[in-house]
């Protein structure tokens, strides 16, 4: 076996072509566009440059045929927030054979090291971790836009690697069709008329003003989170001009009291029901069955990507307001029958009690994993989200 870094057209086209062995054979697997992939990985493209680096590889077999792959990545403003610094491993695909995960494992170790890292995570995104992030272990079922989907192996070359799972991460499913529970309503309904309160969701004309309230809810919200870091404003422009196409405005919400930004809601359709009649290909013929299938509705799921509120307020309510104004307007968008909540981390016990509050069902289990450069070291888990009192 060879282990190749990807650095030309041949290469490139290679890293692409792996996923398509290893799914070849898969109905669930939904292929992400190559071109949202290589952005990932073009520094112009990725603000996570900024304060970061990237690398991935391939491995072929004595054939000359690739049969693995892998990237690697350092964002610098967060990798010196754990106890020991730690980077990143993600876009794992690979057969089934240790021997192949190995290589591609110790490339990313070995280039880390070189950087002063003393731990890397994986698989996950060089970015937020609402895309491309974590491991399924359990749920093997349609995938939502976003969300992660490999073989079942892939938990075994990881753990076999040294890999331990640092959190879970859990996804729901509500059944739109379904009423949510009444005494959730009565709640939301009351919550939502309260004086001084009011809801507003997104417009692109205002797209700066939302910006600036979706970072300040977002750093009031996660600041008591031990590796907390602000925002970065750049990284969010980048997802609303990426995602330009595909987001709802009437499905992204903001809620003030007194004109004071305090909580926000961000839900997507699921694309991936478009995407999975395209081949991760996004040429002149298949933007024209984007639009088309776009028109027709073939759209019946959501997923909702975030939802943070600032501590004041988060035994308010307030949430369940959102869902009372969001809840109006999708009854005007009758094609969506399923919401994916994805994901709620196991270090976030108030997240999962809220998805569960609104009937929704768990139905899918991700990890993200790490694995500690000095195998002598104890492990720890991702410790529990804590709020002053």
């Amino acid at each position: 076996m060879i282990l190749i870094e990807v650095t030309d057209s041949k290469s490139k086209k290679q890293f692409h072509k792996v996923p398509h062995l290893i799914y070849k054979n898969d109905p669930d697997w939904v292929c992400p566009l190559h071109g949202m992939v290589e952005d990932i990985f073009t520094p112009s493209k990725n603000p996570s440059f900024k304060t970061g680096e990237a690398i991935r590889w391939i491995v072929t077999d004595d054939r000359g045929e690739v049969i693995g792959r892998l990237g690697a990545f350092i964002n610098r403003k967060k990798a010196f927030t754990f106890e020991q610094p730690t980077g990143g491993c993600g876009f794992f695909e690979c057969v089934n054979s240790f021997e192949a995960a190995q290589m591609l494992f110790d490339a990313a170790r070995d280039w880390l090291k070189e950087r002063g890292m003393e731990a890397m995570d994986g698989p996950v995104n060089f970015g937020e971790n609402y895309m491309n992030w974590g491991l399924l272990a359990d749920g093997f079922m349609h995938q939502g836009f976003g969300m992660p989907y490999n073989p079942s192996y892939y938990v075994d070359l990881f753990r076999q690697y040294g890999f331990d799972v640092y959190f879970q991460q859990f996804s729901y499913h509500l059944d739109y069709s379904k009423p949510f529970p009444e005494r959730f309503w009565k709640i939301a309904g009351w919550v939502a008329q309260k004086p001084g309160y009011t809801f507003e969701h997104f417009s692109f004309d205002k797209t700066e003003k939302f910006i600036d309230d979706f970072c300040y809810i977002y750093d009031e919200a996660w600041r008591f989170h031990e590796h907390f870091q602000p925002l970065d404003k750049d990284e969010l422009r980048d997802f609303i001009q990426t995602s330009k196409a595909i987001l709802d405005p009437e499905m992204v919400w903001y809620a003030y009291h007194d004109g004071v930004p305090i909580a926000l809601f961000v839900m997507i359709p699921d694309i991936n029901q478009i995407l999975k009649k395209l081949n991760g290909k996004l040429n002149f013929i298949n933007i024209l069955k984007f639009l088309y299938y776009k028109k027709t509705k073939v759209m019946t799921r959501t997923r909702i990507l975030i939802m943070g509120v600032t501590p004041k307020y988060q035994k308010s309510g307030i949430e369940s307001a959102i869902f009372w104004h969001q809840d109006k307007l999708m009854k005007h968008k009758p094609q969506y029958k399923e919401v994916e909540l994805s994901w709620a981390g196991d270090f976030n016990p108030k997240i999962i009690a809220l998805y569960k509050s609104v009937g929704g069902v768990h139905v899918k289990t991700h990890y993200t994993m790490r694995y500690l450069f000095d195998r002598t070291k104890p492990f720890k888990r991702a410790p529990i989200i804590g709020v002053e009192d």
